[in-house]
């Protein structure tokens, strides 16, 4: 008996995968644990291995089809055996859909068929609305008329010229200026107007706005470089940062950290000796822990909101941005404010890694608890961050600026490092993200004393 292939499924959040690329033809022979195809999710690129012996029947979808998971895929049996019964569009799969009906040409009008004991000419119905001849058409959009609710007098109820021209008479009276400016297709007239008796003024007219012209449209379709189908991964982007600006009230207050005992700390660690495997701890991977310690003091900010509840989290799993060539993901330092500083960038980059490798795996880009996302090593000094929900705070890290600040009289600069906090202001307050803010900056500034809590 032939056995399918199932679209499997990976961690809790993936509802669907796209088929990157199919690795065995039909009739192949394959062995257990061979890679059928490789898959991508919302998220990483996976592997599917064929669970047991036999020839790859058939693939039941192509590659660049998105499929549900929990879908059979392919069939793997001996050569002649039914496989109708595992296709997709013959057992009931969740990706199963009905063809449409075609939907009837404006042209040929589709009619019931003339019930028993009725004759042909009193069953036929008249003709839809949208049954106009093209000089109406014409006539209807030049003059900005609205058709709904004419009567066609043309066969079959067809709306023709002058029934255009008749609606144009029961028009409202409009004044020689405003009768010149509907004329040209810009403004449309109100059912009544201001003047004397309802006369329409140009001061009652609507303008109309008509769209730009699309690039193809306006001739220019050889400028057009490339067409890219937006799925996978930049489809989940674009749905989940819609999501978050409909679905939650953000806030983002601006702040700066005096950056000099960060650099000098940075300074010094580049110059330990190797073997403290030390050297290549970055300024994200400083700011991260300085996060993952001061976050502990703001259970307001390490939190999840759902609509209904707010979970507070005693446990700081720390999401941070990191920008790879499918797009930008997410992975989740687990339990951040109990790891060293050296722990801590181990995990960043074995992390960062997998997200450029697209190893990385669903589970790891899931259940944080606040994300950082760091654009100053691109020279942006603030910027505003989006909420990843259901997490209440994200904090946006700019780049390293000279501040003039006054010190004892005297103007100094001094390097500070932006933050910008952005807070779901549906769970969490602007007092306690400013507070945060703070307690960041003195940590920052106070680096060392941080580092030795």
């Amino acid at each position: 008996m032939a056995t399918p292939v199932v679209m499997p499924k990976q961690g809790q959040s993936v509802e669907s995968c796209i088929i990157v690329e199919w690795k065995k033809e039909e009739g192949d022979p394959v062995q257990e644990g061979d890679v059928l195809c490789e898959v991508e999710t919302d998220k990483a690129v996976m592997e599917v291995e064929s669970p047991v012996s036999g020839t790859l029947l058939a693939r039941f979808y192509p590659e660049g089809e998105l499929v549900p998971v929990l879908t059979n895929i392919a069939a793997i049996g001996t050569p002649g055996e039914d496989i109708s019964h595992l296709r997709p569009q013959e057992g009931g799969s969740a990706s199963q859909t009905e063809a449409a009906p075609p939907a009837p040409s404006e042209e040929a009008p589709v009619q019931e068929a003339p019930a028993e004991g009725m004759d042909q000419a009193s069953a036929a119905p008249a003709a839809p609305p949208q049954a106009i001849s093209p000089r109406a058409r014409n006539l209807a959009a030049r003059r900005q008329i609205d058709l709904t609710g004419v009567q066609g007098t043309g066969p079959g109820g067809r709306i023709i010229e002058r029934d255009v021209e008749a609606a144009l008479a029961a028009q409202p009276r409009l004044s020689p200026v405003a009768k010149a400016m509907v004329e040209t297709g810009g403004y449309r007239a109100p059912g009544r107007g201001t003047g004397p008796g309802g006369r329409v003024m140009s001061r009652d007219l609507e303008a109309v706005v008509s769209p730009a012209p699309s690039p193809a449209a306006a001739g220019a379709e050889d400028d057009v470089l490339e067409r890219i189908p937006v799925r996978g991964i930049r489809k989940v982007i674009a749905e989940r940062m819609l999501h978050s600006l409909q679905s939650t009230a953000q806030l983002t207050l601006h702040a700066s950290a005096d950056a000099r005992a960060l650099l000098a700390y940075r300074r010094r660690l580049k110059e330990s000796e190797p073997a403290l495997e030390l050297q290549g701890v970055t300024i994200n991977d400083l700011v991260l822990f300085a996060v993952s310690r001061v976050l502990l003091q703001f259970p307001d900010l390490n939190a999840w909101y759902d609509g209904e509840t707010i979970t507070r989290y005693r446990a700081v799993h720390l999401g941070f941005a990191v920008d790879t060539p499918r797009g930008l993901m997410v992975p989740v330092i687990r339990r951040a404010h109990v790891l060293s500083l050296r722990e801590l960038s181990r995990a960043s980059k074995r992390l960062s890694t997998a997200c450029q490798e697209g190893s990385i795996t669903p589970d790891e880009l899931n259940g944080g608890t606040f994300t950082v996302t760091n654009l100053g090593s691109l020279g942006i000094e603030r910027f505003t961050p989006i909420l990843n929900p259901p997490q209440v705070a994200i904090l946006g890290v700019g780049s390293i600026e000279l501040k003039a600040v006054e010190v004892e009289g005297e103007v100094q600069f001094i390097p500070h490092l932006g933050l910008s906090l952005t807070l779901n202001h549906q769970a969490v307050d602007g007092a306690p993200g400013a507070r945060f803010l703070q307690a960041l900056a003195r940590g920052i500034a106070g680096l060392e004393t941080l580092l030795a809590l």
